[in-house]
C-alpha cells in the first residue's frame, strides 16, 4: 500500500499502522501537521470496505483537523485515527484498551477524541491505558461529548447561511435536508425544529431515522432521495466524499453546510458548486464547535459560557470567508483553505483565550 505518492497524502508528518492479534484491533493513526501544537482529532471506527478506504479516509480527515484548529483560533494541530470494523459488533473493551496503547507509541504527538462510530464510554476505555486521550472532562457542559458543541457551532455557521444567501435571519419555514441523524445530526435538527425549520432526513440506521420523525417531526426519505429534494439548504451530516459530479448535478438547494468532514470528493467540486449558485459552507470551518469545546477541556480552565461564546464566533468566520469570497471571485473553500495555510504555515494563530475564531483581513 503506497503511502507518500498517495492521492491524499499531503506531507503528512507521520502515519502509523497497527494490528494487535489477541483484540483484533487494525488501525491507523495519521499526523498531518504540528506547527500550532500536538494533533488533536477523534478516533472513528468504521466498517470500511478495505484497507485503502481506511487509509485515505484518515489521511483526509487528518489534514481537515490541521485546518479546522486553524480557522477555530486553537494552538492545536491536526491528526486523526480509524479502527477498521463495525462499531456496532466489532468494539470490545480489549479492542479499545489495544487502541490506548497504540496511541501511547506516538508519545504524544497524537490526541485522540470520540467521532463517528465512538463514544464517551469508549474514550473512558481507551483511557485506561494511555493519558493522550480527551473528551472526557466531567466538569464540561456535556460530561465531555463535544457532539451538541459539533451541532451548535453547524447551527450556527448555518445561520450565517442563511443570512448570506436569502437575507434570512429567522429560519422559520426554512426546508433543510439532513443526511445523517447520529449524535450531531439529531442535534442539529433539533435546534433547527426549534427555529422553525422544515425538515426532511435520511440514515444508514432506521432507529436514527424513527426517533428522527418521532421526536422531531421530520420527514424520512431514502438516502438517495436525500440529493433530489426541492429544498433550501442540504446539511450533509454523515460521510464525506458525498458532493461529486453526480450529486451535484441532482441538487436543488441554495445552500450546502453541515457537519460531515470532507463533504467535496475533490477539490474541484467547490467550482461546481459557485457555478450552479450553491452557497458552500467549508465543512472544517462550520464544524469546529467539538474541537474547541476539547481544547477548553484540555486547558483545565473549562467555563461553559466561555466555550460558547468561542464557539459563537464560527458565524462570523464564516460571514468573511462568504464575503471575501464574493469580493474575489474564488470559491469559499479556496478562500477557507488559504487563511488555514497562512496560520498554520507560519505558525500563527489567533489565540483561543481571546475566543477569537474571525478571519483575519
Amino acid at each position: 500500500m503506497s503511502v507518500f505518492s498517495h492521492s491524499a497524502y499531503d506531507k503528512h508528518e507521520q502515519v502509523a499502522f497497527f494490528q494487535d492479534a489477541k483484540s483484533g484491533l487494525k488501525a491507523i493513526i495519521a499526523v498531518h501537521n504540528t506547527n500550532l501544537g500536538p494533533s488533536l482529532g477523534g478516533c472513528r471506527m468504521w466498517p470500511y470496505v478495505d484497507d485503502g478506504e481506511a487509509l485515505n479516509d484518515v489521511l483526509r480527515l487528518s489534514r481537515g483537523m490541521t485546518y479546522k484548529s486553524a480557522m477555530a483560533g486553537l494552538r492545536l494541530g491536526g491528526g486523526k485515527s480509524v479502527i477498521i470494523g463495525d462499531p456496532r459488533q466489532d468494539k470490545t473493551p480489549e479492542l479499545l484498551r489495544a487502541m490506548g496503547e497504540f496511541i501511547n507509541t506516538l508519545s504524544g504527538r497524537y490526541i485522540t477524541a470520540e467521532d463517528s462510530g465512538t463514544s464517551v464510554a469508549d474514550m473512558q476505555v481507551i483511557g485506561e491505558t494511555t493519558e493522550y486521550v480527551s473528551g472526557l472532562f466531567a466538569g464540561s457542559e456535556y460530561g465531555g461529548d463535544p457532539s451538541p458543541s459539533t451541532a451548535y457551532g453547524v447551527f450556527v455557521g448555518l445561520k450565517a447561511a442563511a443570512q448570506h444567501r436569502w437575507g434570512k435571519t429567522d429560519l422559520s419555514g426554512l426546508k433543510v435536508s439532513i443526511q445523517g441523524m447520529g449524535n450531531v445530526g439529531f442535534r442539529l435538527g433539533k435546534l433547527l425544529k426549534e427555529a422553525g425549520a422544515e425538515l426532511f432526513v435520511t440514515d444508514i440506521f432506521q432507529d436514527n431515522i424513527d426517533r428522527s420523525v418521532n421526536e422531531l417531526g421530520a420527514i424520512a426519505v431514502t438516502a438517495d432521495e436525500i440529493f433530489d429534494l426541492d429544498v433550501d439548504l442540504f446539511a450533509p451530516c454523515a460521510m464525506g466524499a458525498i458532493l461529486n459530479d453526480d450529486t451535484i448535478a441532482r441538487l436543488k438547494v441554495g445552500a450546502i453546510a453541515g457537519a460531515a468532514n470532507n463533504q467535496l470528493a475533490e477539490e474541484c467540486h467547490a467550482a461546481v458548486l459557485r457555478e450552479k449558485g450553491i452557497l458552500y459552507a467549508p465543512d472544517y470551518v462550520i464544524n469546529a464547535g467539538g474541537i474547541i469545546d476539547v481544547y477548553y477541556q484540555q486547558r483545565g480552565d473549562y467555563d461553559a459560557a466561555e466555550v460558547r461564546a468561542h464557539i459563537e464566533e464560527i458565524g462570523n468566520t464564516m460571514q468573511e470567508v462568504f464575503e471575501r469570497a464574493d469580493n474575489t471571485g474564488e470559491t469559499t473553500a479556496h478562500v477557507a483553505d488559504r487563511i488555514a495555510e497562512e496560520r498554520f504555515g507560519h505558525h500563527s494563530v489567533p489565540s483561543a483565550e481571546n475566543k477569537s475564531g474571525t478571519v483575519a483581513a
